[in-house]
Order: structure tokens, then sequence, then C-alpha cells
């Protein structure tokens, strides 16, 4: 698949909108719960409802519908223990993935910068750098 790239779309709408944004959650968590070092922080969620918040939480992250409903992600992360490589290592998979659904460079770079941005409520400390 080949996404075009366009200023006037939402980053939503170029990496391929909903289809694509519930394959990506789909892969990275595919990915995730294989990672031995990440996969202990999902020992006791619910993975139907943590897919469906991920969905919602990328709607709104990428200029999509702004569907999303859950918890701060400050709140939702804390007290967890999530550390600055274990985030990284999450945004790893998410680059992956995208990848493997044909996003192009420039969407990704976009889309791995919003994530980055995100670190610091993830993780409880200030933001990832590129």
């Amino acid at each position: 698949m080949d996404h075009k790239s366009s200023t006037t779309q939402s980053l939503y709408d170029r990496i391929g909108g909903e289809t694509v944004v519930k394959q990506l959650v789909s892969k990275f968590y595919d990915r995730i719960m294989k990672d031995p070092e990440l996969v202990p922080f999902f020992k006791n969620s619910s993975m139907e409802k943590l897919r469906h918040m991920q969905t919602e939480y990328f709607r709104a992250a990428l200029d999509g519908p702004l569907t999303y409903a859950g918890l701060s992600l400050a709140k939702a992360h804390q007290g967890r223990g999530i550390t600055a490589r274990h985030f990284n290592l999450f945004a790893q998979h998410v680059l992956a993935a995208l990848k493997e659904l044909g996003v192009n460079t420039e969407d990704i770079d976009a889309v791995i910068a919003r994530i980055n941005l995100l670190a610091g409520e993830v993780t409880g400390g200030p933001a990832a750098s590129d």
C-alpha cells in the first residue's frame, strides 16, 4: 500500500484512515505481546478493551475522528513503572507495524514524532527525543 502524503489531508487520512489505524493497533499489539520486556505490563489487561481504546486514541492523535474517551495518558499509566526504555520499545513496534502496512517514511516520521511528544505522560518524565 503506498499512501500519498499531502499537506491538505490529516495525518489520519494520509496513512489510510480507519482501516490502517485498526490494522496498526492489531499489528503492534501482536508484536508487543511477543516482547518479553513489554508483555508483563499487559498481563492483567483486557486486550479487547486496550485495542479499542488504542484505536480511539490513534484516531484523535492523528487528527481523525475525536472519539477518545479514556483516561488521560498520565492517569492510565501512573505507577506502572514504565521507563523511557519501555516507551521506546513500544514506539519501535509502532514503527515496524507502520512500515509493514506500507505507510510512507514522511508519514511514519510524523506519527512517531506525535508519539514521542507523549512520552512524558506515559513514563512520568520528560518527552522522548528523536
